[in-house]
């Protein structure tokens, strides 16, 4: 497993450790280039990608940096087009997903990107724009559930590589939930 980034308690500042699990316990991995928290993270923990988030915990302000980890060191990626935090990403570092977010100044965003190792391209959108919903699969075959719209939902969305369709909703609306799994 592979945790990156983050804040601490109050006063918040942001993080660039990174912290690697071998099923067992924890050792400390190589440092993000940029600290940002609630972004979207998808991979394994020698090919992960992080995309998006938070930067500034005085003015908040997104970004759309994206960063690659190889198992010992994270270096830069291209940029997203769209800048967002609370977003939820899928799939792997070179087949990589991300959709959804929170714009600045808390407006939702239903914006998808796909990154095939070394560049972002736009898909087609979520139905629902929606920030914090848990995000799962691959790139071809990934889901969107729950979020914050406002209100909270229990929307879920499927995504087949190309288009986001209506799944079963949750059994109740959530948000900031992790997920994982196809």
């Amino acid at each position: 497993g592979l945790a990156g980034g983050g804040t601490d308690a109050p006063p918040i500042t942001y993080l660039v450790a990174t912290e690697e699990y071998n099923g067992t316990g924890w050792s400390a991995g190589g440092d993000m280039n940029t600290a940002h928290s609630v972004h979207g993270q998808c991979g394994t923990q020698t090919a992960a990608l992080a995309a998006g988030g938070a930067v500034s915990a005085t003015s908040p302000k997104n970004t759309v940096n994206s960063e690659e980890y190889n198992g010992s060191t994270w270096t830069e990626g291209n940029n997203m087009g769209t800048e967002r935090n609370q977003c939820g990403g899928a799939g792997t570092q070179t087949a990589g997903l991300i959709a959804g977010g929170q714009t600045e100044p808390g407006g939702k965003e239903d914006a998808t990107e796909e990154y095939d190792g070394s560049s972002w391209s736009e898909q087609n959108d979520l139905s629902t724009a929606r920030s914090a919903a848990a995000t799962f699969g691959i790139q071809t075959a990934a889901v969107h559930a729950g979020g914050e719209g406002p209100p909270t939902v229990a929307t879920v969305e499927e995504y087949d590589g190309t288009n986001w369709t209506s799944g079963t909703n949750l059994p109740a609306a959530r948000q900031t939930q992790s997920a994982f799994g196809t």
